[in-house]
């Protein structure tokens, strides 16, 4: 598996582009941005597109899906059952404060322990809310990664002050679902430099 990081907007959202080489097939998580830039970078790779997937709904993590669908219009939209609400509000979601009003409704609709298929690759989605109601992991097992988005960082979690947060909930589901992979799991956050969870078990302050 190939994995390119392409941060996108003003908060430095990490967008991931996710491709199996043995069939070129791939998805990108959470595009917060979309742009010529980008665009050129994805082209760059020949990749087979064939989804994007959220792990939640906030406005840094979804703006760039319009642009992104208009490119390439035949992509389905995957994010957890939980995030609807606040994908098709764009108060919810922040986005209109962000002067970019986005309203998603998503293709795919996935709950705790579904899984699917990306070509050869096999996707775990987790659901780990607390940083929004419908928060959720990504987890490829056999390729010992994880897409954690605003869940878990280096060092840190997503921030618990919004609307539909709870600090309880994040640390549980950190601890519940995240915290049984292996220690050599390498995670992908939303925001900063990826980490895995062996160190995060043993040196995040926030759990």
């Amino acid at each position: 598996m190939k994995i390119m990081n392409m941060p996108a907007g003003a908060l430095g959202t990490n967008t991931y582009l996710a491709i199996d080489e043995m069939t070129n097939k791939g998805f990108i998580v959470d595009p917060g941005d979309w742009n010529e830039t980008m665009k050129k970078q994805v082209e760059s790779t020949g990749v087979d597109l064939e989804y994007i997937i959220l792990t939640h709904g906030h406005a840094d993590h979804i703006m760039g899906i319009p642009a992104l669908l208009e490119d390439y219009p035949d992509l389905k939209v995957i994010a957890n059952v939980n995030e609807q609400e606040m994908l098709a509000d764009p108060d919810f979601n922040m986005s209109r404060q962000f002067g970019h009003v986005t309203e998603i409704h998503p293709d795919i609709l996935v709950d705790d322990g579904d899984r699917m298929n990306v070509g050869s690759l096999e996707l775990i989605f987790l659901h780990t809310p607390g940083h929004s109601p419908g928060g959720m992991c990504i987890h490829i097992p056999a390729w010992l990664t994880c897409f954690s988005g605003d869940t878990l960082f280096q060092n840190s979690i997503g921030r618990t002050d919004f609307p539909g947060c709870s600090y309880k909930k994040l640390v549980d589901a950190v601890r519940e679902k995240l915290w049984p992979m292996p220690d050599n799991t390498d995670v992908y956050p939303g925001h900063m430099g990826p980490t895995y969870i062996g160190w995060e078990k043993e040196h995040n302050p926030f759990v």
